[in-house]
């Protein structure tokens, strides 16, 4: 890794707050997507003074890596956030943005070069904060009436087979014939399993509940993400509910 850090260029922002946090704040590993039309206007946004962002990494369309913010400055990437017991993650939490123009610009299949990048610098800060598999994100994850990024087409099992991330011990095709019988499926279960994982589960609203389910479905079910609970996105909860 040392030999890809030497590689990166830096392109610093003006927005993260200027005094230093310990390193052992660091905890969290977030992701997202730029939602922007190409790099140029994504790094002119991530730098500008104008425009209260940044991120601490950004991988370009290319792959190339580039330092934005510094690791123990807090960038403002995380926004109105929440996971367990922590809230406004920015502070302890690096945000790492990969170039994609996102669902309302032609949303696409992140490239080859954008993931070995991806790999090898969250490999590196995962050994260097020691970061905890459970706390390696998406924005969608701890913003969820907010943010979709980074998206269905991230590639979250792939990274889980390359030890980045968890990822659910569901086997699609037992799936499929128990999904055949009459399940009643119990809501307040499904949403005791997201709690335990991680998400805010407060809301009670339809709609807000729909979205919730939307973002889980887009990390750990991509293939059809409808909002709706059905029998396998509850026992994809519950398979993550009890990993240790």
């Amino acid at each position: 890794m040392q030999k890809n850090v030497e590689k990166m260029t830096t392109n610093y922002s003006l927005n993260f707050d200027p005094k230093k946090r310990d390193k052992n704040k660091i905890k969290y590993l977030i992701y997202h997507y730029t939602g922007m039309k190409n790099d140029r206007l994504a790094i002119k946004k991530l730098t500008g003074s104008n425009s209260n962002v940044s991120c601490h990494y950004y991988i370009t369309v290319s792959g190339k890596l580039i330092q934005i913010v510094p690791d123990l400055y807090t960038a403002w990437h995380a926004g109105k956030s929440n996971w367990w017991k922590y809230k406004s993650l920015n502070y302890n939490s690096i945000g790492i943005e990969v170039s994609n123009p996102g669902h309302k610009h032609g949303y696409r299949k992140f490239n080859d070069n954008q993931i070995k990048s991806l790999i090898k610098i969250s490999k590196f800060l995962i050994k260097k904060y020691k970061i905890h598999k459970k706390n390696i994100l998406g924005h969608s994850d701890i913003a969820p009436l907010r943010k979709i990024d980074p998206g269905e087409k991230f590639p979250w099992k792939l990274l889980y087979k390359k030890k980045i991330g968890i990822w659910h011990n569901v086997n699609n095709k037992k799936i499929k014939f128990s999904s055949n019988k009459r399940w009643k499926l119990n809501l307040n279960k499904f949403k005791k399993y997201l709690n335990k994982i991680g998400y805010k589960i407060e809301y009670s609203d339809p709609y807000q509940l729909r979205k919730l389910i939307k973002v889980f479905q887009m990390r750990f079910r991509p293939e059809l993400v409808n909002g709706k609970l059905d029998f396998e996105c509850y026992m994809i909860a519950k398979s993550l509910y009890n990993l240790k």
